[in-house]
């Protein structure tokens, strides 16, 4: 009953800072399950994420395709690419010592917080569309940069937005504001195909996951209403957040590696 509470307020904890800072919320979901749920395998951690992850960034696809133009075509090809990338990230991070791949995840919590803090890149001259044109220059940037990104987000279970958004603006200049939204796909997709490897070999905690989800969506619409009052704040809650993103993987990854190195 304790632990159901605990994965109901963590995915409510996760939930609240999407809503709030919009991203970077499911690089906590690994390290929450793992040491506050007490989910006592990194590989059903992962898998659980994933799951949480990609059903979380479709609803907020949903809302933002309803709201807003998404450049489709880009967003399909970087996420196409990807797909095969999560489902070969995913494969390897099965076949990686539990431990070892929780001290490799506190090293990507480091890169997240330091990559948060960073400004934001500026928005490209114009924003792209794929054509029959620019389709040459495109398409390898594009199969490129999205079979990398997937990998990274199988192997780990993570939504990889932090990257997603960057990657679709170094392929095609496009503005930050339609990178967001097309990222969504991208980590829906991926999502999708990094849950589907760990399901398949029985890596999903199911119930657990619906408490994450069920949790997230109320935790999310707490944010979104956050966010209208603290949107003045929002780069400081930011760089909070960010600087917590890093000591969390510090604390993550040393204990990972200890653990490890003690077997």
């Amino acid at each position: 009953m304790l632990a159901a509470a605990i994965a109901l307020a963590s995915g409510g904890l996760i939930g609240l800072v999407l809503g709030l800072i919009g991203g970077g919320g499911s690089i906590l979901a690994v390290p929450l399950l793992v040491y506050a749920v007490g989910v006592p395998s990194a590989h059903v951690a992962i898998g659980t994420a994933a799951f949480a992850v990609a059903l979380n960034a479709a609803t907020s696809l949903g809302l933002h395709a309803w709201r807003t133009s998404i450049r489709w075509p880009c967003a399909l090809v970087f996420s196409a690419a990807g797909v095969g990338g999560a489902l070969a990230g995913a494969a390897f991070g099965k076949s990686v010592d539990g431990q070892k791949l929780l001290a490799l995840f506190g090293l990507v919590m480091i890169v997240v917080g330091l990559v948060m803090l960073r400004p934001k890149p500026a928005s490209g001259s114009q924003s792209a569309r794929l054509t029959r044109e620019n389709a040459r220059r495109l398409l390898p940037r594009l199969i490129v940069l999205g079979a990398g990104v997937g990998l990274l987000s199988g192997f780990f279970g993570i939504g990889g937005g932090f990257l997603i958004v960057p990657g679709l603006i170094l392929a095609t200049d496009m503005e930050l504001q339609d990178a967001a939204s097309a990222s969504l796909v991208a980590v829906t997709a991926f999502g999708i195909a990094s849950a589907s490897s760990y399901a398949w070999s029985g890596l999903v905690d199911w119930p657990v996951a619906a408490l994450l989800v069920g949790g997230g969506a109320v935790g999310a619409i707490a944010g979104t209403k956050a966010n209208t009052v603290l949107a003045r704040r929002k780069g400081l809650l930011t760089r909070v957040f960010a600087w917590f993103v890093i000591a969390a993987g510090l604390y993550v990854g040393g204990r990972g590696a200890l653990t490890f190195l003690q077997a």
